[in-house]
């Protein structure tokens, strides 16, 4: 892990309550704990990471320049694999609140991986290229949505990539039999108006793609 990570100290609300940490918002101890572990088991595999390979291939046509990159949410680190495969060259870093998929990320030896909040300040003293979340943003308390898109921004020099649920008014969706679990809504639209940000590229990811589904995820590219 390099240095700069190394020395970084992630500011976390959190409490310690017989050896379990309990964060700030439900959301965060409900991703952080057991629900969090199951998730893990239910997302994993080639097929993801070739999805994601083919999704990056998308994005990083729209986005020249790109050698350092940086995941909000990176979980296993699917998406950090797909990067690394498509450019071995590529720096990245992942930051992500679940245990099980801070090792498992770190195991595979490609990225500084970084336990935390990332409704907390992220900054680390350096910038990467490209900042991303995906489906990550869904999740978060949307009183602490503000937080993360200044994290997104603090930590990108160029380019904010978020893939995620689309909905033009906020929404809340049962997920998976938990309430206030899920949120849709305008998530790159509020990013450009509240850092006057540039709209660079977007597209779709459907289910039923004959080679390469995922979630129907709308991804924004936006630059500064």
């Amino acid at each position: 892990m390099s240095d700069i990570v190394n020395a970084l100290h992630v500011r976390r609300s959190i409490t310690n309550r017989g050896g379990e940490m309990v964060y700030k918002t439900e959301q965060e101890n409900f991703w952080s704990g057991e629900f969090g572990a199951a998730y893990i088991e239910r997302n994993k595999g080639e097929r993801l990471i070739n999805a994601n390979i083919v999704k990056f291939s998308q994005v990083l046509r729209s986005a020249p320049g790109v050698s350092s990159v940086v995941e909000l949410g990176c979980n296993i680190g699917l998406n950090l694999q797909a990067l690394n495969r498509i450019n071995k060259d590529f720096q990245l870093c992942g930051y992500e609140i679940n245990e099980i998929a801070v090792g498992k990320a770190r195991e595979l030896g490609i990225a500084d991986i970084v336990q935390g909040s990332i409704i907390e300040p992220l900054s680390s003293g350096r910038k990467y290229d490209l900042a991303f979340t995906s489906g990550v943003l869904i999740h978060i308390n949307p009183d602490e949505l503000g937080k993360v898109y200044q994290n997104l921004d603090d930590l990108s020099s160029r380019y904010i990539l978020v893939v995620e649920y689309y909905n033009p008014k906020p929404v809340t969706v049962n997920y998976r039999g938990h309430d206030n679990r899920l949120f849709k809504r305008d998530f790159a639209g509020e990013l450009i108006d509240k850092f006057g940000l540039k709209l660079r590229d977007y597209g779709f990811l459907y289910h039923r793609d004959n080679y390469f589904p995922q979630d129907d995820l709308t991804w924004f590219l936006l630059e500064k």
